[in-house]
């Protein structure tokens, strides 16, 4: 935990008990804060009063009688509009802020030169994230990695000078961090998202590009115009492309990662970095690993024995010459064209599931990588008929298109066909989230005769 001194002994008002919420308070009462919190979910304020929370309705409040208000990220600050608790705090004239402004706060307080590295993005974010600490970790430092990717920033340890903190940040996040200043700001790239949250595109860029602007080491994506402009803004930021080849900086070219215009890293054989979509992670995460100074020879283990992250172009293992690979993550098309444009040929494609707008129609121009398709879900129908001539066949579930697909991979006669899970789609209609979709193609995978792990392919 990283306790917070910056309201010892004064009273702050937090709403929102979840995974956060709970770190958050417990953090503030650890360093003497009198906190206040509130949740509307019953079930959550219960469980914080079982671990000795103060739980007070906040409507019937005096916000006058606080010093902050500590809000939950996924609660609305501005859009559609600002929550009830928002409005109460700027009409008391506090400040509204979040769980990585406390974590800025102690740093600035504790060791201001903590290595702290923050990485946002539309796309991209968690395997990056991921990634540096891996490579963080292969050079020896003490790593800890949360935020959004899981952990909450409040329940992991202290900065300190010989520790590195690798943190995701959502755009909810970063809307409650005004103080943010990372030693590595990184800025993969901004697509329209999460626009209930901010109105408008320029809001949304707006945010995104405070987590670089205070940054000692600025690294930003230039392939969308969102970014270019923020890149231009700024003084002398590392830049990368998996777009162009850039005469400074870091980008992409038949799987090998160039620095200022010539190779430096080859990302050709490692299956967790598949695609040039992992080559802007992989740029971005090498960027990063040397402004800290880390040399080429370690950041290149770390990219040969990076995992890679679960239900994210995850290859869960072979039977005989037959790959299979996870991305449940894969919720709509244009995370699935990412997948289809890593593998070239003899895709086995399992796909389906509650469809988003568009359904897999943007896809067309790579069926021809696809030798076979296996539906699954509420989307199957719509599938087949945008699949046209792509052979396809109609399962009732995950364990029925696994068995179909696997024996279509064996007997096809491909060199590396490849079983892919790409739903292109949300899990709703037959799993709670798309964890436990990717969990069970997991399991189904292993339990087939002749499994073997990639750890001993």
């Amino acid at each position: 935990m990283t306790p917070v001194y910056a309201f010892k002994g004064q009273r702050v008002a937090l709403f929102g008990l979840g995974g956060s919420g709970l770190a958050t308070a417990r953090a503030l009462k650890a360093g003497g804060a009198d906190v206040v919190s509130w949740d509307d979910n019953e079930g959550a304020r219960t469980k914080a009063l079982a671990e000795g929370l103060a739980v007070v309705d906040l409507a019937q409040a005096d916000f006058l009688n606080f010093v902050a208000l500590i809000l939950a990220p996924g609660v609305p600050l501005t859009h559609p509009e600002p929550h009830w608790t928002v409005k109460r705090a700027q009409v008391a004239d506090i400040p509204v802020i979040g769980d990585i402004e406390l974590f800025c706060l102690e740093r600035a307080r504790l060791a201001p030169d903590a290595p702290f590295v923050a990485i946002t993005g539309t796309n991209g974010k968690s395997t990056t994230t991921a990634l540096i600490a891996h490579m963080m970790k292969v050079a020896g430092f003490d790593v800890q990695m949360g935020g959004n990717i899981g952990t909450a920033i409040l329940s992991l340890a202290p900065p300190a000078s010989d520790r590195v903190h690798v943190i995701e940040c959502s755009s909810y996040q970063i809307d409650l961090a005004p103080s943010l200043s990372p030693s590595v700001g990184i800025l993969l790239n901004v697509t329209p998202d999460h626009l209930e949250r901010h109105g408008v595109m320029e809001n949304y860029a707006a945010v995104k590009e405070r987590l670089v602007a205070k940054a000692d080491h600025a690294i930003i994506g230039v392939d969308d115009d969102w970014c270019c402009a923020i890149a231009q803004r700024l003084k002398l930021p590392v830049t990368i492309s998996v777009e162009r080849i850039l005469p400074h900086g870091y980008s992409y070219e038949d799987g090998f990662i160039l620095r200022n215009g010539a190779r430096a890293f080859d990302l050709n054989g490692i299956g967790s970095l598949r695609g040039a979509h992992n080559g802007q992670n992989a740029a971005a995460a090498i960027a990063a690993a040397g402004a800290l100074g880390v040399d080429d020879a370690t950041i290149l283990r770390g990219l040969k024995s990076f995992p890679g992250l679960a239900h994210r172009m995850e290859q869960v293992g072979r039977v005989g010459s037959v790959l299979f690979i996870n991305d449940s993550k894969a919720t709509n098309a244009d995370a699935t064209e990412k997948a289809l444009l890593a593998i070239p040929r003899d895709i086995f494609w399992i796909c389906g599931g509650v469809p988003k707008e568009g359904g897999i129609a943007p896809l067309a121009p790579l069926f021809g990588r696809v030798r076979a398709a296996f539906l699954i879900g509420q989307a199957s129908e719509d599938f087949a008929k945008t699949l046209g001539p792509v052979p396809h066949r109609f399962c009732s579930d995950l364990d029925t298109a696994v068995q179909h697909a696997t024996q279509a991979a064996q007997e096809s006669g491909a060199e590396a066909p490849v079983v892919l899970l790409s739903p292109a789609c949300a899990s709703f209609d037959q799993y709670r989230n798309f964890e436990l979709r990717g969990a069970h193609f997991r399991a189904l995978v292993e339990q087939l005769p002749g499994f073997r792990p990639m750890a001993e392919v």
